[in-house]
């Protein structure tokens, strides 16, 4: 319809090829009237739609009452994924109603082009949103896998459900992320109080029982006047989120959408192939000639697996196989070899972007998507390259989180293992920490062309920032995916840095997983880089989550004082024994990095420490868990008290008359100083 058709109690578009509407973002029309809201030419898209007159939600009952109207509203959407209608998408799409025509500030990823950290949750936001959420997080979300959900200014749903809609008196389960067409119902009634939501396929009716019902007066959210519209965001999977028709209607039911007239969706998304040979002269090749190839290659290939079965038998506690040697269907993309050796001009030398004990890494471009990413090449003589593939791809294949470096996909030829990364343009964070430091051999997944000694020192505000992005991506591995994942190589290397300067944990090649409720993994030996490594690893060999938050402590300490663990003024002593030192002393400030200056507040940088110097307990049980982490940096919940954790550590004991902890209890932001040591402290303005 026109917009002169329009009116500003509702609209209906069968296609939105002349709707009148605003965009922000990637948000289009195409040619044949489809509104597209995010597409497959890049990552972190956000794409904003909004009809462009505001509409009037209030009722004016008197002078002193007011109330929100009944209202309802029916789209059709779909939603495409590069990797076609499989279990991986991104992010995924809201319809929204809202103050204003967009939605400043909102950050794609997790929070679908509606909020940020900082506006999320805010009840001054007064948006209303139905999610159609295609990818689990877990500090919002409470369905694992994709769900709708109806938000209420902010991430976590007050009320959600995994996709399905009622038909001939059963539950049918529904996929959002299909590339069919869905229909959906929003209503809303304003005398009863209740919001329901409804889904079902475009070839079905409305069904009568609602997928989500929440009863709520809906007055102290939305204001006299507000906007409608839709929001999608996409991360590292190349999404498209489409809109073919939209009606809505204010005091009345929304009028229903002729599904004959919506634009036709483009063909599905080609998965991308290995090259194809030419197959003109293949074609011409008789039958008895082909069986003889197969024949051949299958007496090969039965010579080959016995020889190998012999060679790599399993060891006790070890998986070397992974479901019988065939390749799960989760597993991420599989590359050609032609296509990665393309990518990487020849894998030559001047790619080479890092190395370590399991090979080289290359910058690549992906010839036809061009994408840059990071090839990893695990060499014929890595010592435990097959292990470490089969680990990695495990472990990483599934995993979604905005602070883990994401696996595109794999190459295996003639023995050589490669895997495909996400690009990180700023490379990994102990080149910031150490910038007058170069270190080829590092085992870090990719460095920059910056990767200099000249660059630039990270202040404090980068810093924290970088320490809640590894916390919140160790969260997810311990706690948030369906399996515990065990990384076992957490240091400053394997943290990596986008070009928003976002933490990205990666390098997943020691990782082991089992189930939740098993506390621990056995390892055949022990991994890790020293300094990380728990005690309790080189007396036991029990791989736990435990282990892991010992080297996210050692961590925390290497970030605030800008020291690596094995490294400290005092002689044979580690970074965690000097913290302890000076904490004896009453001197832990002493132990900042001199870079800082007095730039850093001092509260943040005080819980950096002692959270830190609590992860690094000898008693494993005295460690917090990853959990507990993520609130004492959210500032959730307070520390325990110093005595109550520090009484039985296998730290130098204080000397006579000293007082152990105190410059922490005593710290005055006021005076700058400790009782201790009358130690200068910086303000804890900024």
């Amino acid at each position: 319809m026109s917009f002169a058709a329009s009116q500003q109690d509702g609209f209906t578009y069968n296609g939105l090829g002349d709707a009148y509407l605003s965009f922000d973002g990637t948000a289009h029309i195409a040619p044949n009237g489809l509104l597209s809201l995010t597409n497959q030419d890049s990552r972190y898209q956000i794409g904003h739609a909004f009809y462009s007159l505001p509409l009037q939600f209030m009722n004016n009952l008197s002078t002193s009452t007011t109330t929100v109207v009944s209202f309802s509203t029916t789209f059709v959407f779909a939603i495409a994924s590069e990797y076609g209608a499989n279990n991986l998408s991104g992010q995924g799409m809201a319809f929204v109603i809202a103050p204003s025509r967009g939605l400043p500030g909102a950050l794609p990823n997790q929070y679908l082009g509606l909020f940020n950290e900082s506006t999320n949750g805010k009840s001054t936001n007064h948006v209303i949103a139905v999610e159609l959420d295609t990818v689990y997080n877990v500090e919002f979300d409470t369905v694992k896998g994709y769900h709708v959900g109806i938000d209420i200014n902010g991430l976590k749903s007050v009320e959600s459900t995994p996709p399905t809609y009622f038909a001939n008196g059963e539950y049918r389960n529904l996929s959002l992320i299909s590339g069919e067409p869905v229909q959906v119902w929003v209503e809303y009634d304003g005398i009863e109080k209740q919001l329901s939501v409804t889904l079902a396929p475009i070839n079905v009716s409305k069904p009568d029982v609602p997928l989500l019902s929440l009863s709520q007066d809906l007055s102290p959210i939305i204001l006299d006047t507000m906007y409608v519209g839709f929001s999608a965001s996409t991360q590292t999977v190349l999404t498209n989120h489409y809109v073919l028709g939209w009606s809505f209607k204010i005091n009345g039911k929304a009028q229903a959408l002729n599904l004959s007239s919506l634009p036709q969706l483009p063909q599905p998304p080609k998965l991308p192939q290995t090259r194809t040979k030419k197959k003109s002269k293949f074609l011409t090749i008789g039958l008895p000639i082909i069986a003889s190839i197969v024949v051949l290659v299958l007496l090969i290939g039965g010579i080959s697996y016995f020889l190998r079965r012999d060679r790599n038998k399993t060891k006790p506690g070890e998986d070397r196989k992974l479901n019988n040697g065939r390749e799960p269907n989760n597993w991420p993309q599989k590359f050609s070899y032609e296509d990665l050796l393309e990518a990487t001009r020849g894998f030559s030398e001047d790619e080479v972007i890092g190395s370590g004990g399991f090979g080289k890494v290359y910058r690549g471009l992906l010839p036809t998507s061009r994408i840059k990413v990071a090839v990893k090449k695990v060499s014929h003589d890595s010592r435990q390259g097959s292990e470490q593939f089969i680990a990695e791809i495990v472990s990483i294949g599934k995993l979604r989180h905005r602070n883990l470096v994401q696996l595109f996909g794999y190459c295996e030829h003639e023995g050589v293992l490669l895997l495909v990364y996400d690009f990180m343009p700023n490379g990994s964070l102990d080149k910031f920490l150490y910038p007058h430091e170069l270190n080829p051999s590092s085992s870090t997944l990719n460095r920059s062309q910056s990767d200099q000694p000249n660059r630039r020192m990270l202040d404090w505000s980068q810093r924290f920032q970088i320490i809640k992005g590894v916390a919140s991506g160790l969260f997810y591995l311990h706690e948030g995916w369906e399996q515990v994942v065990i990384h076992r190589d957490i240091k400053a290397s394997n943290v990596l840095l986008d070009a928003e300067m976002n933490a990205r944990l990666g390098d997943f090649g020691l990782a082991r997983l089992h189930d939740h409720g098993i506390n621990s993994a056995p390892t055949s030996r022990v991994v890790g880089t020293p300094g990380y490594i728990a005690p309790e690893m080189t007396e036991i060999g029990m791989a736990s989550v435990s282990t892991d938050v010992y080297a996210f402590g050692a961590f925390l300490l290497e970030v605030a004082c800008g020291r690596r663990p094995t490294s400290a003024p005092e002689k044979g002593v580690s970074l965690v024994g000097w913290v302890s030192s000076c904490w004896w002393k009453g001197e832990i400030l002493k132990t900042l990095d001199p870079n800082l200056g007095r730039e850093y507040v001092t509260q943040e940088m005080l819980l950096v420490l002692k959270l830190g110097w609590l992860c690094c307990h000898t008693d494993p049980t005295a460690r917090p868990t990853m959990l507990q982490v993520m609130q004492y940096l959210k500032g959730d919940a307070a520390l325990p008290e110093p005595d109550l954790w520090a009484r039985d550590r296998r730290d130098p004991a204080p000397a006579p008359g000293e007082r152990v902890g105190e410059d922490i209890s005593s710290v005055s932001a006021s005076t700058g100083s400790t009782s201790a040591a009358n130690e200068s402290v910086p303000s804890d303005s900024r």
